[in-house]
């Protein structure tokens, strides 16, 4: 059994960081259309976007949070060990980049936001951090 949760915690990560990379990328082309005037591009970024957040990422991770919540009850001996605490702070900064996601999305969709599409191809990599240090991590448990 508990490999079988470990497996659907794991497409849940992939499905997550999918839409964690996907999104920021959404806004700095919904940036860049905002700028031109392009209100058509516009809608359909709109759109995408409520999507992909709604349909697919929210879904994703609370799925990754309630099997990783299940492995960890599974196995309590984790807990003493330090790499995990590092990899569950990430986790936590990974939920409240997902959360502010959310507020963009708020923003784009009130024609609200005013960040330059060069923040959000700042803002897109930062998931890319988490998720090498998220790995490394888990496949080497250093400390």
């Amino acid at each position: 059994m508990y490999l079988w949760i470990k497996a659907l915690h794991l497409a849940a990560v992939v499905t997550w960081f999918a839409a964690l990379f996907y999104l920021p990328r959404l806004y700095v082309y919904h940036a860049l259309a905002r700028d031109r005037g392009e209100t058509q591009a516009i809608d359909y970024f709109r759109v995408m976007e409520r999507k992909l957040y709604r349909g697919i990422m929210t879904p994703s991770m609370i799925a990754v949070v309630v099997l990783g919540g299940v492995l960890l009850a599974l196995s309590p001996a984790w807990f003493s060990q330090g790499w995990l605490h590092v990899k569950l702070l990430l986790v936590v900064a990974l939920i409240g980049y997902h959360h502010l996601c959310g507020r963009f999305l708020k923003q784009f969709a009130e024609a609200q936001c005013r960040r330059s599409h060069i923040f959000f191809r700042v803002f897109n990599e930062l998931p890319v951090i988490a998720l090498l240090a998220i790995l490394l991590l888990a496949v080497l448990k250093p400390f």
